[in-house]
């Protein structure tokens, strides 16, 4: 392996990093509703659990209510189970075969807490990038260990390492302050 190949798996991985992270925000909810909500409620579909998007149609019917289409009947009672008992503090109601889900407003205390959860993620995703860096920099070291690279290269290595870091863990912090913005906004 050499320092090129080296730097560019790290930057590939930091860029995992980076998606992983944007997934989780994902998760997160905000005052406003997005399908991608119900992405982490699973559905017991004979006997295996599937994701709600397996089963069912999820769409926005207003700015404060999704709208969940099962494409089987008996699914409704099931999903709007799984949903009412997902960690996601949501209560749907059944109209015929829609099932509608409401968000309520969410209070300023929860609203505080949300932004607690976005910057302990943002810290663990730049704790991971970091851990990255160190693996990339011990991978050079022992390039220079064996002989395979002179001490000169290891250091610019690093140095390109580092800027590479820099830059992902300033996207990690753009990503947190949006996210924040997005909760605290009424």
């Amino acid at each position: 392996m050499t320092i090129a190949d080296i730097k560019k798996t790290t930057e590939t991985k930091m860029g995992q990093s980076i998606a992983a992270f944007s997934n989780s925000l994902t998760k997160i909810r905000t005052g406003r509703p997005s399908p991608s909500l119900l992405d982490s409620v699973q559905v017991d579909y004979y006997g295996s659990m599937v994701p709600i998007s397996q089963v069912a149609n999820v769409s926005l019917l207003d700015a404060r209510t999704l709208s969940v289409q099962p494409w089987e009947k008996p699914m409704g009672a099931k999903i709007e189970k799984a949903i009412r008992d997902s960690d996601l503090g949501l209560n749907p109601s059944s109209m015929g075969e829609l099932i509608r889900v409401p968000m309520p407003p969410m209070s300023e205390e929860r609203r505080k807490e949300l932004t607690k959860v976005v910057r302990t993620e943002g810290e663990n995703a730049k704790v991971a990038v970091r851990n990255l860096r160190r693996d990339a920099n011990e991978s050079v070291k022992k390039l220079v260990k064996d002989k395979l690279a002179s001490e000169d290269d290891q250091k610019r290595a690093e140095a390109d390492i580092q800027k590479v870091t820099d830059t992902h863990i300033a996207e990690i912090d753009k990503l947190i302050a949006s996210k924040e913005h997005e909760i605290m906004a009424v």
